[in-house]
């Protein structure tokens, strides 16, 4: 874990130094479409599990079911490719154990094949199984939201997880592809869930959480009734630690869809996505967990890339939710400060210039 104060004193110096070495030609990963991408990446480091570390199965079969390894899920989409490489890339860096990981990726059927290649490629030793989503069973239920990405079909896999991942998967670490996280990941997968909770994850009780939903949802008693008795927070559903069996015992994939069906043939009663569904069932029941491990809002709001700053306290994970992404922004030559933390995890070819400056910054 790092303090902010640390943070903030590498992104000064990462940003002076690689000021005068940027160049705004870089290429744009996957604009229109997408094929076999493992020749625009260089291969990751082989991160190796420390002695302390429990020795478990090197079968990839047998540790995808292991309970003893730290289960990751994470959705792997062709535009978002880029992040999702960093992110890994992050949390092998920053564990103790980086072979006791396994990392769940759900994929749409016609990117599958050239995904999986890929991410052999740039991390040959990675403990990982690709799956298939079945888009139909959510392509019905998407309502329009106030920005076109958060249509995406892909974006709604967090809702199925329980029904896309193996069965012997007990609990899993859902995180979102714009995230890095400079922290051991093993000490967010340790955190309990106490009592019935289902969901872990950062809460903000200072935010607005009314504006998450429309005057059709508060004017109507039966509908907003789901929260008396509670006291509900707002969560960001970018990072969350899942309980999946009780999940599925309380078959909480339905009730979202049930909550996505009357937006789509009632009323409309959010804007966000996938997002709201989740408030809707799980607000006001979630576990809690340190704010330091989603630092989010980094890429500003849905509507506008703008810069922000990271929040006070201890850093775990930095979370560039928003419509802004650092990849692209650096790619265009416009980054914001706080990019240039994500750029040292970037893998990718055409940010090689940011990579020979990583034992600089190791230093500080």
């Amino acid at each position: 874990m790092m303090s902010g104060s640390r943070l903030v004193s590498r992104l000064i110096i990462f940003s002076i130094i690689s000021t005068a070495f940027f160049t705004v030609e870089s290429i744009r990963l996957f604009p229109d479409s997408f094929d076999d991408a493992s020749s625009d990446f260089t291969e990751a480091p082989a991160y190796q599990n420390g002695l302390e570390c429990s020795v478990l199965a090197k079968n990839r079969l047998l540790l995808a079911c292991d309970p003893s390894a730290v289960h990751i899920a994470m959705t792997l989409d062709p535009a978002y490719l880029r992040g999702t490489v960093s992110a890994v890339h992050s949390i092998l860096k920053h564990t103790s154990c980086p072979q006791n990981i396994f990392f769940h990726f759900i994929a749409s059927g016609s990117s599958h094949g050239s995904l999986a290649k890929t991410l052999s490629s740039v991390f040959p030793s990675l403990s990982f199984k690709v799956y298939t989503f079945d888009e139909t069973m959510v392509k019905n239920l998407i309502s329009s939201s106030i920005r076109q990405a958060l249509d995406s079909p892909l974006n709604y896999a967090r809702s199925y997880l329980s029904e896309i991942l193996s069965s012997c998967v007990s609990r899993v670490i859902y995180l979102d592809s714009d995230v890095i996280v400079v922290d051991d990941i093993q000490k967010l997968w340790k955190i309990s869930l106490s009592g019935l909770r289902t969901i872990g994850a950062p809460e903000y009780c200072h935010a607005n959480f009314t504006k998450y939903f429309t005057e059709n949802f508060w004017s109507d008693r039966k509908l907003s009734s789901v929260f008396d008795s509670k006291t509900p927070c707002y969560f960001n559903t970018g990072v969350m630690v899942i309980d999946l069996d009780r999940w599925r015992e309380g078959d909480y994939t339905r009730k979202i869809e049930n909550w996505m069906k009357i937006q789509k043939e009632d009323k409309r009663i959010y804007e966000l996505g996938s997002l709201p569904p989740f408030l809707l069932v799980f607000g006001g029941e979630i576990e809690a967990i340190d704010h330091q491990w989603n630092q989010h809002g980094l890429g500003g709001d849905n509507i506008v890339s703008s810069c922000r700053s990271l929040h006070p306290g201890p850093v775990s994970l930095i979370h560039w939710s928003g419509k802004g992404k650092p990849w692209v922004r650096l790619d265009d030559g416009k980054p914001c400060p706080i990019d240039y933390l994500w750029a040292p995890y970037d893998l990718h070819k055409s940010q090689r210039q940011y990579l020979q400056y990583n034992q600089e910054l190791e230093i500080l």
